[in-house]
């Protein structure tokens, strides 16, 4: 019975402490577990959450995408809510200013020459929900895929634009002949549509980066230059020889012109100076002939003898004569009425005596 009691006792001291051990663990073990799974839900939940906001840089439009079908185009710097991957994507743009460039390219121009030119295009996408939609559909937002699309287009649009144009409208020593704005605004009316179209992009500046010219080219244009100042210089020298004649020409004008005038005053002056003369002349010989005779003379002997002339002449005669004779009776004569007055006194006056 002790044997048995003691068994029962350790078996059933063993059993009932096996069961207050069961009785006193099950409520620590289920709360930690129900704890752990409610911190678990509640991590994926703020997961989630955290997963399904997004952020819009400034400069930058975000595409929402739901299974791969854009839904809505988010423009607006901040943070946004969209449904949590896969559901929904969020695929940013870039909206800054990007510049692509050709690299250098061989075209031939209108005149059959080459040349090699590198040219740029300055292109953005526009804050527009339609046109980031297109442009996320054409290149799936890589810009390098972009820019190497953009760049083969370039290249195309540089060969059709440079056939329309001669070298020496793009290259040349006058500056009025160089076209090289016309050759950028034919560029860019190529591929301003024509990008747009394929990829929802906008064309903000097209230009020419470089312009060179390969040996036989060169050869070419050089000789074409040469050419031509060549012409230019001929015709400047005609020019120069034209207006030199034409000069000559007035001058010679002008100077028959002013001869002819001088010759007429001349004449003007010698016919007033003989006038003068003659009315010096009348009034002399009016007031003394005799006077004026010999001054006559005297003015004739000084034009016929000079220092170097030998005369052998009579010197009784005019105009000699007042060199031998000295001068005669300067005295006025007197009227023939006067003089008969005085002889009528003078008898009257032997009459009276």
């Amino acid at each position: 019975m002790s044997l048995f009691h003691s068994h029962h006792d350790g078996h059933g001291h063993h059993h009932h402490g096996g069961h207050a051990h069961a009785d006193q663990g099950e409520p620590p073990e289920r709360g930690p577990f129900y704890l752990r799974v409610l911190l678990a839900a509640l991590c994926v939940i703020v997961a989630i959450t955290v997963a399904s906001f997004i952020s819009v840089r400034a400069g930058e439009a975000s595409v929402i995408t739901r299974f791969g079908q854009s839904v809505r185009v988010l423009l607006e710097p901040g943070l946004a809510w969209r449904l949590p991957a896969p559901i929904e994507a969020a695929v940013p743009v870039d909206l800054r200013l990007h510049t692509t460039s050709s690299g250098l390219q061989d075209v031939g121009t209108r005149d059959g020459l080459r040349i090699i030119v590198q040219a740029y295009v300055a292109w953005h996408v526009a804050a527009n929900p339609n046109d980031v939609s297109h442009f996320v559909r054409a290149v799936g937002n890589e810009p390098d895929e972009a820019a190497r699309q953009i760049r083969s287009l370039l290249g195309s649009a540089l060969q059709t634009t440079s056939a329309g144009f001669d070298l020496s409208s793009l290259v040349n020593t006058d500056p009025s002949q160089v076209r090289i704005s016309a050759f950028e605004d034919t560029l860019r009316s190529q591929i301003d549509a024509q990008l747009y179209s394929a990829y929802g992009v906008h064309v903000i500046q097209v230009g020419l980066e470089r312009l060179t010219l390969p040996a036989v080219t060169l050869a070419a244009t050089v000789g074409r230059m040469s050419a031509e100042r060549e012409t230019v210089a001929a015709q400047r020298t005609a020019d120069g020889n034209r207006e030199a004649a034409q000069i000559r020409s007035d001058a010679d004008r002008d100077a028959r012109i002013a001869l002819a005038d001088a010759n007429v005053k001349a004449a003007e002056i010698e016919a007033q100076s003989r006038k003068d003369a003659a009315a010096i002349y009348g009034n002399s010989y009016a007031g003394n002939p005799r006077l004026y005779t010999m001054l006559r003379s005297l003015d004739t002997l000084d034009t016929v003898v000079s220092a170097n002339t030998n005369l052998i002449l009579r010197t009784d005669a005019a105009p000699f004569q007042a060199l031998v004779q000295g001068p005669a009776d300067l005295r006025p004569a007197q009227p023939p009425q006067a003089a008969s007055s005085t002889s009528s006194t003078s008898k009257k006056g032997r009459s009276a005596r």
